[in-house]
């Protein structure tokens, strides 16, 4: 099976948050109502700097994710 990249989620135990699921490595789960983030993967290792940027990035496609979806239901 072949997995999107983003994926959204939602939990009716956290009614207000909105998750957005990266299947790729990093793997993680970002909740976009206060940018916190859960990682699936161990980055002990990587360079800090290297993760940074390319989790500011990961973020923004995130939320560029999760508008996009937002508007098919407007």
């Amino acid at each position: 099976m072949t997995l999107p990249k983003f994926l959204l989620a939602d939990n009716s135990k956290f009614p207000e948050d909105i998750f957005v699921l990266h299947t790729e490595f990093p793997r993680f789960l970002i909740n976009l109502k206060d940018d916190e983030v859960e990682w699936f993967e161990d980055l002990t290792g990587e360079s800090e700097e290297d993760i940074a940027t390319e989790l500011a990035d990961l973020m923004d496609k995130a939320g560029a994710f999760y508008d996009d979806e937002m508007k098919d239901y407007e």
